[in-house]
């Protein structure tokens, strides 16, 4: 389909030259962040997966605007009766990317199954020694301990072994830390001494093809002419145009210099669903926007205190200010949309003189100094990071602590995070599987520690109840453990959680057959502009 979209847009993108043409179908999506790189195994934050969607496939996927799997790079897949080995049957004939460097010599075959997860599980891989990185999200829920080994049997039959029975693991797998690499590509960069590459020059089998990037600008892409699924590409030239400011997003998009945003502010909402030229798509969000106490620095290291806080936090005032009309009250710890959700639990009740009074008999003293970090980015499940900040740190210092507001940029800011340096933290989750323990083992289990466990918090009966939930199948069992799981967490307030929000996605009318993802990815295979 051809079309003509806004000149000047595109001039200043450098996608067309300055004497009128009849342009090509293009489609720019105006992001709110610079990715760190586009190697989805090193990554769990949002900006990065977004940026290496367009790129990758995995072995099985989520349905676009779903929570159903359905087969990708393997056709099919059949389970032991023990629960314990799967064997996948790839799809022949994928072609994987070309860039200045790299052009292919065969097709995708289980080589590249092997590659992509043994160099997750194996720290003396000869690719992870010359290129030494960590992998959070897969570390995070123990893959790195269960799997027990990957293994090909033929050129399109690759079989996984665990060591315990994951009721996750198909879900697991469809996450963006499972994108397929190419085998072939990560030999020719260590033969040429160049296999930080991986990550900044990527080759995946995915819908688009990365071109370039140029951070805090655009990140630009091509269609891919030799997609394996090819009636899904209807776009020929797809940007990401970076914009940290909502306000300029949305200006943006009204001037039709782009065509699709994201995390509108709640104030602009009215305004955007009035303009005829737009469409606001929304749905109930699968988040979670809380906050989260380093429970190994002290004074958040004892209960009482960490009791003292949550009551000291004042949600429905947060909730009217920052979220607005787009927020509902959250008191456990993944949204009521999640199977399993234990909906007997209660908040405490909003008692600031009662957790004035806890904070006296802790002995923690008038004037003690922490630090509360606030996010630099906006999101579905906290809006305005700064104005919730400084809300609680009204909230709290009336209880005596001298709070200190600290920021970084996003990516240093999760680094620093994992790395255990703040005392508390403002951030949210948005699941990225529809099972329980995406929730309640990525975000507060041991092993998550060092990746998504902000709160440092390892709790050996919650860790237990959690892990027996994943090692059944049965869908009754497991919700009871979890439920028991849920309650154990509420009862020790690693984290107090504030809100669950809307999700609204305002873009062109000319844009057709986006769907917006439960888990907050933006996927534009399958999507064309008018």
């Amino acid at each position: 389909m051809r079309h003509v979209t806004c000149l000047s847009a595109l001039l200043a993108l450098g996608l067309v030259s300055q004497s009128p043409v009849l342009l090509a179908n293009n489609l720019v999506f105006c992001s709110e962040g610079s990715p760190a790189g586009f190697d989805t195994a090193q990554y769990t934050s949002a900006t990065d997966n977004d940026a290496a969607e367009p790129i990758y496939n995995r072995l099985v996927e989520f349905e676009r605007g779903g929570t159903a799997v359905h087969p990708a790079l393997a056709t099919h897949w059949e389970v032991s009766d023990n629960g314990l080995r799967y064997t996948f049957h790839l799809r022949e004939g994928v072609r994987f990317h070309s860039n200045k460097a790299f052009s292919p010599s065969r097709t995708f075959n289980a080589d590249d199954v092997l590659f992509t997860f043994n160099r997750m599980l194996d720290k003396g891989h000869r690719f992870r020694q010359a290129y030494p990185t960590e992998f959070p999200y897969f570390n995070g829920m123990g893959l790195d301990k269960n799997i027990a080994r990957v293994e090909k049997t033929d050129p399109l039959t690759v079989v996984f072994t665990l060591n315990t029975v994951d009721a996750a693991f198909i879900q697991n797998l469809a996450m963006s830390f499972a994108s397929i690499l190419s085998a072939e590509y990560a030999e020719q960069l260590l033969a040429s001494g160049r296999p930080s590459d991986i990550n900044q020059q990527p080759i995946g089998t995915g819908p688009f093809v990365f071109q370039r990037y140029q951070k805090d600008s655009q990140i630009r892409y091509k269609g891919n002419k030799d997609y394996w699924a090819a009636n899904e590409v209807k776009i020929d030239n797809l940007v990401f145009s970076i914009n940290t400011d909502p306000s300029v997003r949305i200006q943006k998009l009204r001037r039709n210099e782009c065509q699709v945003t994201l995390h509108p502010r709640p104030a602009d909402l009215p305004a955007l669903k009035a303009d005829s030229t737009l469409q606001v798509l929304q749905q109930p969000g699968f988040n979670l926007g809380y906050i989260a106490y380093n429970t190994q620095h002290p004074p958040f290291d004892r209960l009482e205190v960490r009791q003292a806080m949550d009551m000291a936090v004042n949600k429905e005032a947060i909730l009217q200010a920052v979220y607005q009309d787009a927020g509902q009250r959250a008191v456990n710890a993944m949204p009521p949309t999640q199977w399993s959700y234990d909906d007997s639990i209660k908040d405490a009740p909003y008692a600031p003189e009662k957790a004035r009074q806890l904070i006296q008999q802790a002995g923690v003293k008038p004037g003690t100094e922490i630090t509360l970090w606030a996010m630099p980015v906006q999101r579905p499940y906290n809006p305005n990071a700064k104005l919730m900040a400084e809300m609680l740190q009204a909230d709290w210092s009336k209880l005596g602590f001298k709070v200190r507001i600290v920021s970084y940029e996003w990516g240093e800011y999760l680094k620093r995070m994992k790395n255990g340096e703040h005392d508390i933290a403002l951030i949210g989750w948005t699941g990225d599987n529809g099972d329980p323990d995406n929730w309640l083992g990525t975000l507060y289990s041991c092993d998550a520690i060092g990746s998504n466990n902000y709160s440092q918090w390892c709790d050996p009966q919650y860790d237990s109840l959690v892990k027996q939930a994943k090692q059944v199948t049965d869908r009754t069992q497991r919700t009871a453990l979890y439920q028991q799981a849920q309650q154990r967490l509420k009862q020790q307030v690693p984290i107090t959680p504030v809100a669950h929000s809307i999700v609204s996605q305002p873009l062109s009318v000319k844009v057709s057959q986006f769907k917006v993802s439960p888990f907050g990815r933006n996927d534009f295979s399958g999507v064309s502009v008018d």
